[in-house]
């Protein structure tokens, strides 16, 4: 029989995409809208409920990821920072899924999060027993990060546009990590288009 997934997923997707000029949410990527892959990346990962945070064109974003098993909220109060957004999916995980005991935070915009990536964290916290597991890339640690129920309460405080790096940060002894080969967000049409031509390339 296989064991249940005891780890949520909160995926941040709320943002307004200023630098980028329009929803990078929906910046085709491997011939679909990022988030839709992103979302899908997650999905064959053994997390559940998959719990997608938008803000900012939410109308707009949403029917890109129709027929997938997610939980989508919406976050009224995005202009509030990210902050809000993470305490928004945390406060729906609590109510569809209050038995569960480990979450992972990640963002939409990294599209470079490979298939098994997500089961490693989960696997290294199961392991060492570390309240927390982060992602590492050039020594800096970020999202996707693992965070056990004793850190629920401080996701939940969480606001402005404090998001999951500073409790990495506030808590660095506590923190396990797992290495993340590429790690880049995209923010900006040179940074998308570097991506796409990176990806070509390779």
């Amino acid at each position: 029989m296989t064991e249940k997934p005891t780890c949520g997923l909160v995926l941040l997707a709320a943002g307004a995409s200023t630098r980028m000029g329009r929803p990078k949410q929906l910046l085709p990527v491997h011939g679909k809208p990022l988030l839709r892959h992103v979302v899908e990346s997650a999905l064959a990962e053994p997390v559940s409920p998959v719990i997608v945070v938008l803000g900012a064109n939410a109308m707009e974003i949403a029917p890109c990821l129709d027929g997938l098993p997610v939980q989508i909220v919406t976050n009224t109060g995005w202009t509030e920072g990210m902050g809000s957004s993470l305490r928004r999916g945390m406060e729906e995980l609590s109510q569809i899924a209050p038995a569960t005991k480990n979450v992972i935070i990640a963002l939409a915009d990294q599209p470079d999060i490979l298939t098994g990536h997500i089961t490693k964290l989960i696997e290294t916290q199961r392991a060492t027993g570390r309240p927390i597991v982060a992602s590492e890339c050039q020594g800096v640690r970020s999202p996707p990060a693992l965070f056990t129920a004793k850190h629920f309460p401080s996701l939940l405080a969480l606001h402005g546009d404090s998001g999951a790096r500073a409790i990495l940060q506030k808590h660095a002894g506590e923190v396990g990590t797992v290495p993340l080969p590429a790690s880049r967000d995209l923010d900006t049409p040179s940074d998308y288009t570097d991506y796409l031509s990176q990806k070509t390339s390779s």
